[in-house]
């Protein structure tokens, strides 16, 4: 079989594996050139690899296998792979890693991606590798370290391809063909006036489509955006996804250029901010990681577990001033369990949907009312449904006709409740300036198990007792 025919021959889903994944068979490979202490054949198999496959790959490994694969790849080793590295373990393969091979690997990387690097690790470290930077560079990134985390300094790169506005696309053309050095990726020609501030942006297709004589301000795109540096590289990720910015300058306090941020780093802002909701939804540190250790893994997640133990304590509370009731009538212990389940479930829901819409920008003041209303309808809604149905269950199963009633009529409370803890809660806590992907969880089931058990327990106390 010719090797088209055998392409041809392999399935969708493992096409897409082989393409876009590490395979088990390379995995294997390398680790046994690893294991036999085979350079040459090691960096044969790592040759075709992307830089965030490799990142991938010393992820997966243990400490031992990283160190060993690290230290015989070292010469191949480049700046891209360490970029692409989880934080938890970049500083473990920049001490593995030789000086001198670290050095050329942080000389080929822009000053953004330098900046990343260094943030975040130790003085000694981030000392070994700003002295492999040349004055220049070094100067830059120290500069960049000066501005606040998270803010658009330490996002933009300094490297900005300018143009005078004066300029003809001719004149852009003959500066770009015989420039020494240009950023390794860029997708405008910012143009300047003579004090630097910038007044437009050209795409590469559109100089390189437009005829020499055409003034470049005339080809200058729609939507301009300045980012002024001490912008939240929050703010900077949401203005690149609500405009559909491809690159923007980075100005000063005085509105001169400094930098420019890229699509690449805005979205790659907007990737960790959606993967920190995403854990802090879950109670759990948004520094988490696979690599992280024991120890470190339960310290991050203990503190909302202790949270939610004294929700749960309260909601046990509740239960307890309802618990002659409960022993005159055993059914409320089998029912109550769907109650609180139900409750949850609405209640999460409603949470996750206001947080991401908080996030994104899309709930604000002025329709807040209205979305507000819209989910306490869908809790209504909801809860009319399932207590129809949980009274259908429960008349069929006990055979008491008010205990259907008393379920049906806490299930449509409890919903209710749920939608009402689930949006006002996030609203609250963002009003207050803090996280509410980080704060909501505990407070919201607090909510719907509180309502929940008082509804369904008071009733059943007042009604069938």
């Amino acid at each position: 079989m010719s090797e088209d025919q055998h392409i041809d021959s392999i399935r969708p889903e493992e096409q897409e594996e082989a393409s876009f994944r590490l395979d088990r068979k390379t995995v294997a490979a390398i680790l046994d050139a690893v294991e036999e202490n085979d350079a040459a054949l090691l960096t044969e198999l790592m040759e075709p690899l992307h830089a965030a496959d490799i990142a991938d790959l010393l992820e997966q490994l243990g400490t031992s296998e990283r160190s060993q694969l690290v230290q015989l790849y070292d010469r191949e080793f480049d700046g891209e792979i360490l970029s692409e590295l989880d934080e938890g373990i970049r500083e473990d393969v920049i001490a593995v890693l030789r000086p001198d091979v670290l050095a050329d690997a942080v000389r080929e990387m822009d000053s953004d991606d330098v900046v990343d690097l260094v943030e975040d690790l130790d003085s000694p470290q981030q000392a070994a590798i700003l002295g492999a930077l040349e004055v220049a560079d070094r100067v830059a990134v120290e500069q960049a370290l000066t501005y606040p985390e998270q803010s658009a300094g330490r996002l933009m790169q300094r490297e900005v391809v300018t143009a005078p506005e004066h300029w003809t696309v001719g004149d852009a053309i003959d500066f770009l063909r015989n420039a020494q050095e240009l950023p390794d990726q860029f997708y405008h020609v910012t143009l300047v006036d003579p004090r630097m501030h910038p007044v437009g942006n050209v795409t590469l297709g559109k100089l390189m489509s437009s005829r020499r004589t055409v003034p470049l301000k005339d080809i200058v795109e729609d939507t301009f955006q300045l980012i002024k540096v001490l912008e939240d590289e929050g703010d900077v990720a949401y203005a690149f996804n609500q405009y559909h910015l491809i690159s923007a300058p980075v100005v000063d306090e005085n509105g001169r250029l400094v930098g420019v941020i890229t699509i690449d780093d805005a979205m790659a802002v907007l990737d960790e901010e959606h993967e920190e909701d995403i854990l802090r939804l879950a109670g759990v540190s948004d520094e988490s990681s696979l690599s992280d250790t024991i120890l470190e893994a339960a310290k991050g997640r203990a503190l909302w577990l202790f949270v939610n133990l004294l929700t749960a304590i309260l909601a046990s509370l509740v239960i307890d001033l309802f618990a002659e009731t409960i022993n005159q009538m055993v059914a409320l212990a089998v029912l109550m369990p769907i109650v609180a389940s139900m409750g949850g479930n609405a209640g999460t829901q409603t949470m996750t949907v206001t947080v991401r819409a908080l996030a994104t920008r899309d709930l604000t003041a002025q329709n807040a009312l209205r979305v507000v209303w819209r989910e306490v309808s869908v809790g209504a809604v909801n809860g009319v449904l399932f207590g129809l149905i949980m009274a259908l269950v429960t008349g069929f199963w006990f055979g008491v006709p008010m205990l259907a009633v008393v379920i049906s009529v806490a299930m449509l409370l409890t919903q209710v409740s749920a939608a009402v803890g689930g949006i006002a809660i996030p609203m609250a806590l963002d009003r207050l300036k803090i996280d509410p992907a980080l704060a909501s969880g505990p407070f919201v089931t607090t909510v719907t198990d509180v309502v929940g058990f008082f509804a369904f327990l008071g009733l059943a106390a007042s009604v069938l007792l």
